[in-house]
């Protein structure tokens, strides 16, 4: 797995407009990505992940998938599902309706390059960082 960094993609139009059909009241994700935007960029996970081989996904979209899968108490396989079917995910880590997501054995692997580099921390200290701010 290698990476690429890039910074997470604006919310694509149509995901927006379906998003807020949805949810005209607002959803906690929407309004994380609309008054909070991303605390995650790829480049806080630079150092984890080799320049060479398969791109890897994203892994600010990762980093913020793992809170997902915390605050909703998901498995991998949960939180892979969610990724591919709900709306309000989609629209946090600026996927298209269509995207189909991924296996959900990236998730262990992405907590596996954290635990590698010594960075277990990172995920909390970058998210409680961007609370304080």
């Amino acid at each position: 797995m290698s990476l690429h960094p890039s910074a997470l993609p604006p919310v694509p139009e149509e995901t927006a407009r379906i998003a807020k059909l949805a949810f005209p009241n607002g959803n906690c994700y929407l309004i994380l990505r609309d008054q909070v935007g991303t605390f995650f960029n790829d480049n806080d996970f630079r150092d984890l992940f080799s320049v060479h081989g398969q791109s890897a996904i994203s892994p600010c979209q990762l980093a913020l998938i793992c809170i997902m899968q915390f605050l909703e108490d998901l498995t991998d396989r949960q939180a892979a599902e969610a990724v591919r079917s709900r709306i309000d995910w989609k629209y946090l880590l600026g996927l298209e309706l269509t995207d189909s997501g991924f296996n959900y054995s990236v998730l262990c692997e992405f907590r596996a390059h954290l635990i590698d580099g010594n960075a277990e921390a990172r995920l909390l200290n970058v998210f409680l960082n961007e609370c304080k701010r």
